[in-house]
């Protein structure tokens, strides 16, 4: 098999995953944007990694190598976006991000280091 074709499907399911971080609201649909993205860059180790080893015979394959340390990785930052993900449900009441960057801080709101006396101050 060419390596032009898993190089294009990961194109295509990273370029989808990127759509879908751009253009999505929700949280939960976020994070598996994300890891279609991670997906798609495991694609990519593998096929490069299958390329490379028929050139020279000795080799590490160090592409599957990654691609096992990604896989882990993904799964633990899945893990901790789904639990913050679902604090913040349990708070706020929603997940979705545009409703949930009123805990931002704006240019008119007060600061963390500001005393009570200068709030005071400020409304009399």
């Amino acid at each position: 098999m060419h390596l032009a074709y898993p190089a294009v499907l990961s194109a295509l399911l990273f370029c989808t995953g990127l759509y879908g971080v751009l253009a999505r609201r929700n949280a939960i649909l976020i994070l598996m944007s994300v890891e279609l993205m991670l997906n798609a860059v495991n694609l990519n180790l593998v096929a490069f990694d299958v390329w490379l080893s028929r050139a020279a015979r000795d080799t590490l394959h160090s592409g599957q190598a990654l691609t096992l340390f990604t896989i882990a990785i993904a799964a633990a930052e899945i893990g901790i976006g789904l639990a913050i993900v679902l604090a913040v449900h349990r708070n706020r009441g929603t997940s979705d991000i545009d409703k949930l960057r009123d805990t931002a801080e704006g240019p008119g709101t007060e600061g963390p280091d500001s005393s009570a006396a200068e709030k005071a101050e400020a409304t009399a």
